[in-house]
């Protein structure tokens, strides 16, 4: 369950990383991706860690606001599904199905 929601929260910061403060994305990134404690980030920016927590836990709820109204990941999740699924169906050596190939080539790439 808790790598379930640190991926999630993973994915929403990768999203929406350039809607938050600094200090909120300095936290998130310590916390989430170079996986410190709540005490080492209190220690290193001289804040108490029930400070670092709330901002945290802040910024986590408005990772999930900020889907909740825009949807981006989830709609990226909709389109790797759809490309999946296409490049399954795909399956022939003529021109069009390796043009059509290159084209979810190019889509996976932009993701």
């Amino acid at each position: 369950m808790m790598l379930e929601k640190t991926t999630r929260i993973n994915f929403l910061y990768d999203f929406y990383q350039t809607l938050l403060t600094d200090k909120q994305r300095i936290y998130m990134q310590l916390y989430y991706l170079d996986d410190l404690s709540l005490g080492e980030i209190a220690e290193e920016y001289g804040v108490s860690r029930q400070a670092v927590y709330d901002n945290v836990r802040r910024t986590e709820a408005m990772l999930e606001d900020y889907e909740a109204k825009l949807k981006l990941f989830s709609k990226f999740q909709k389109r790797v599904e759809i490309v999946e699924q296409l490049e399954q169906i795909v399956t022939g050596d003529d021109d069009q199905s390796k043009e059509v190939r290159a084209l979810l080539t190019a889509l996976k790439d932009h993701e």
